[in-house]
């Protein structure tokens, strides 16, 4: 009698912590599935939950990406870091034309819906700008701030 309760105690605990391995919280099986599907060959997967989305950031061929989910499973966008030799030729022109005296603090690709854009932080002592690609052929202006005197 112990010992089948020793058993099933054991497969319960078993069945338990298997279920739990294979879920995260507040991530639902859809976007799970769906991630899976687009990659599978993804390693060290870590999840993020906000309001309206689902992130996650893992490694895939040896480079660190980040894919956004609806809460539907509905794939949103993915992104990955970058540096500036892998942009396209025009965009990489028309930085060097239009801000010399300027260095790259962040620079990201992101993929949605079948479109790639560019996005490109670029300061001086003054003055901070995000960049967005406008589509191969130059940069717009996504944001500036000023920067406070110390």
């Amino acid at each position: 009698m112990k010992k089948r309760i020793l058993t099933l105690a054991l497969l319960l605990t078993l069945t338990i912590s298997s279920i739990f391995a294979n879920t995260v919280e507040g991530v639902s099986q859809k976007v799970m599935n769906s991630f899976k599907s687009e990659f599978s060959d993804a390693r060290d997967v870590k999840w993020e939950s906000g309001r309206d989305f689902v992130k996650a950031t893992f490694i895939l061929h040896q480079q660190v990406m980040f894919a956004y989910y609806s809460v539907d499973g509905d794939q949103i966008a993915v992104s990955r870091n970058i540096i500036s030799s892998q942009l396209p030729l025009n965009l990489l022109s028309d930085l060097k034309r239009n801000y010399t005296g300027f260095w790259i603090s962040d620079l990201f690709e992101m993929a949605t819906k079948g479109e790639t854009a560019y996005y490109m932080t670029v300061e001086n002592g003054d003055h901070s700008i995000v960049l967005k690609s406008n589509g191969s052929s130059g940069w717009e202006v996504y944001k500036k701030d000023k920067k406070n005197p110390a």
